[in-house]
């Protein structure tokens, strides 16, 4: 199955250039058809570039406080020097959208 995703410049361009493993999203009901095996396809909101990746693992966890202490901050998109904050998402997905869902880790691997 293949899943169509919308990124941020930043975040699309850290997975283009490898820097990137995992997208975290709420787990709402787009989200829970996701499997081990499907393919998404990135677009960048900026350039609509498109890159393919294929979903390798899922984890799903209450809150993004719980899905930031079981990933690393390098893996999520930040940098080496960045201080990685799980409060960053509440920006994207207001606190009752995260209690009502849940939150998944979507972990991939870039298609070349």
């Amino acid at each position: 199955m293949e899943h169509i995703m919308h990124l941020h410049n930043d975040p699309f361009v850290a997975i283009a250039e490898g820097r990137k493993s995992i997208e975290v999203r709420l787990n709402d009901e787009k989200r829970r058809s996701m499997n081990i095996g499907d393919e998404v396809t990135f677009i960048n909101r900026k350039t609509d570039e498109k890159i393919k990746c294929k979903i390798t693992n899922l984890y799903t966890y209450d809150n993004f406080e719980e899905l930031y202490k079981h990933h690393d901050k390098l893996s999520l998109g930040y940098n080496e020097d960045d201080i990685a904050s799980p409060a960053d998402m509440n920006i994207y997905y207001p606190l009752e959208n995260q209690m009502k869902y849940g939150v998944v880790a979507i972990e991939f691997n870039l298609e070349k």
